[in-house]
C-alpha cells in the first residue's frame, strides 16, 4: 500500500494516520467545510474537502470520497468506525474501482449487517443466539404471534440497526402494537431500511464482546473480551477488559464461539462479536460489527497488539504473525468516553470553542483525541471528543489511574460528561464489579 485515504474524522482519523506514519504509508485526510481546521487535516500528508458540514453531503457522500481517492492517487481506503464503515454498497464500489477497502468484503458486510440474517447464520453454525424471530418479521400479526411464543418482555429491533437506534422493549401486546410502528419509522429514517425483528429481552445482562482478527489465509484469533455493560440508552460509556462477569472457562468458550462465527461468515480483517451474558452465565450472540470499535484501545493496552496496523497488514494480504497460543493478556484496562454534552440537561450536546485544555498523562494512561486548545467543536457530528484509557496490573490499579486521569482532565469552554464519568468510577458497585446494563438508571 502506497497511500491510504481515511474516510472519517475526529480521533479515529488521527489514530489511523498515526499508525500509517509508523508504517511509512502516506495518508490522505478528507474533511467537511466544518472540519477545515480539524487535527486530522493537519497530520495527514494531504487533505481534501469533500463537501458541506452535513454528513450526508460529506462523510456519507460516496461519490465525493471515491473522487478524492482517485484525485490523490490513494490506492486504499480505511473507513474507521461509523459513517460508511459498515456500508456494503461503499465497500462494493471500492472493489469495483480497484480500491482496497480495509475491512471485510462487501458480501460479508451485507450478510452480517442485517442483524436478523446474521442471527440465522450463527444459529446454523451452532453459536448460541437469543430466542426470537427467524429473520425479519412480516407484519404486526406475525410480531404478536412470535412475542407470545417466546414470552414477554421482548425487544423490537431494526434489522440494519446500530448505535442504540431502532430498539424498543415491550411488555405486552398493546405496547407491541404501539412500538411496532415507531421502530419501523426509526429504522427507515436512520438506516433507510424498515426491516425489523423480535428477540427475547434478557433482563439485566452483561454486554460482553470478543475482538477477533482474521487474515485472508484462513487464520483467525481472538484478543479476549471487553465488557461494555456501562451504557446509557444502549450507548456505551465505559468499557473494560477483562470482564468481571466471566471466568476463564467461559472466556475460552466465548472466544472460540467468536472465532467460529468469523469462520462461518468467511470473515477477514478485525471485527467484534457481541454477546449478552445472563445471570446464569449463559451467553447469546447479538451481532457482529464489521469494523474497528471505539473501544479497541483497551484491548491494545492489554495485549500489546496494534489492531489498526493489523487491519492494514491483513488488507495488504499478509498472514497474521501470531497464533492464539502466542497472545498474552496482561493486567486490566478501562476506557472512558469523553463527550461534549451536559448530563444535567438530559445530556444535551454542547458544541463550542475550547478555551483551555489539559490532557492527563503518566504511566499507564493513554488519550485518543483530536481536540486542541482553541479548537471549535462543530455541532454537526457525534459528541464524543476524546477517550481516556488506563492500564494497570490489577483492576483496582486501573480504576485508581482513571480517577487520577479524570481529575487531571481540563476542558474549558464547553460542557463535558467528565464529572458524570467520575461518579460512575467511584461508585461502590462499580468498584466491586457488580453491575449490568441497567447500572446507570439504577445507580446514577
Amino acid at each position: 500500500m502506497n497511500k491510504i485515504l481515511i474516510a472519517n474524522r475526529g480521533e479515529i482519523a488521527v489514530r489511523i494516520i498515526r499508525a500509517c506514519k509508523e508504517m511509512n504509508i502516506k495518508t490522505v485526510a478528507v474533511y467537511s467545510e466544518a472540519d477545515k481546521d480539524a487535527l486530522h487535516t493537519r497530520l495527514a500528508d494531504e487533505a481534501v474537502c469533500i463537501g458541506p458540514a452535513p454528513s450526508a453531503r460529506s462523510y456519507l457522500n460516496i461519490k465525493n470520497i471515491i473522487e478524492a481517492t482517485c484525485i490523490t492517487g490513494a490506492d486504499t481506503i480505511h473507513p474507521g468506525f461509523g459513517f460508511l464503515s459498515e456500508n456494503a454498497e461503499f465497500a462494493k464500489i471500492c472493489e469495483e474501482s480497484n480500491i482496497k477497502f480495509i475491512g471485510p468484503s462487501s458480501k460479508v458486510i451485507d450478510l452480517l449487517g442485517n442483524k436478523s440474517n446474521s442471527k440465522e447464520l450463527m444459529k446454523k453454525a451452532g453459536v448460541p443466539v437469543i430466542p426470537g424471530s427467524s429473520g425479519s418479521i412480516k407484519g404486526l400479526k406475525d410480531a404478536i404471534l412470535i412475542a407470545e411464543k417466546i414470552g414477554y418482555p421482548v425487544m423490537i429491533k431494526a434489522a440494519a440497526g446500530g448505535g442504540g437506534k431502532g430498539i424498543r422493549i415491550v411488555n405486552n401486546s398493546s405496547e407491541l402494537e404501539t412500538n411496532y410502528k415507531i421502530v419501523k419509522q426509526e429504522a427507515k429514517m436512520s438506516f433507510n431500511d424498515d426491516e425489523i425483528y423480535i428477540e427475547k429481552f434478557i433482563k439485566n445482562p452483561r454486554h460482553v464482546e470478543i475482538q477477533i482478527l482474521a487474515d485472508e489465509h484462513g487464520n483467525i484469533v481472538h484478543l479476549g473480551e471487553r465488557d461494555c455493560s456501562i451504557q446509557r440508552k444502549h450507548q456505551k460509556i465505559i468499557e473494560e477488559t477483562p470482564s468481571t462477569a466471566i471466568d476463564e472457562k467461559l472466556r475460552n468458550k466465548m472466544g472460540m464461539a467468536a472465532v467460529k462465527a468469523a469462520k462461518v461468515a468467511g470473515y477477514t480483517s478485525c471485527g467484534t462479536v457481541e454477546f449478552l451474558v445472563d445471570s446464569d452465565k449463559n451467553f447469546y450472540f447479538m451481532e457482529m460489527n464489521t469494523r474497528i470499535q471505539v473501544e479497541h484501545p483497551i484491548t491494545e493496552m492489554r495485549t500489546g497488539i496494534d489492531i489498526v496496523k493489523e487491519q492494514i497488514r491483513i488488507a495488504a494480504g499478509e498472514e497474521l504473525k501470531f497464533k492464539q497460543k502466542d497472545i498474552e493478556f496482561r493486567g486490566h484496562a478501562i476506557e472512558c468516553r469523553i463527550n461534549a454534552e451536559n448530563p444535567s440537561k438530559n445530556f444535551m450536546p454542547c458544541p463550542g470553542t475550547i478555551k483551555e485544555i489539559n490532557l492527563p498523562g503518566g504511566n499507564g494512561v493513554r488519550v485518543d483525541t483530536a481536540i486542541y486548545n482553541g479548537y471549535t467543536i462543530p455541532p454537526n457530528y457525534d459528541s464524543m471528543i476524546a477517550k481516556i484509557i488506563t492500564h494497570g496490573a490489577t483492576r483496582n490499579e486501573a480504576i485508581a489511574k482513571m480517577k487520577r486521569a479524570l481529575e487531571e482532565l481540563v476542558i474549558d469552554g464547553v460542557d463535558t460528561n467528565r464529572d458524570f464519568l467520575f461518579d460512575i468510577i467511584k461508585n461502590p458497585n462499580f468498584i466491586r464489579g457488580s453491575f449490568d446494563t441497567s447500572f446507570i438508571e439504577k445507580e446514577i
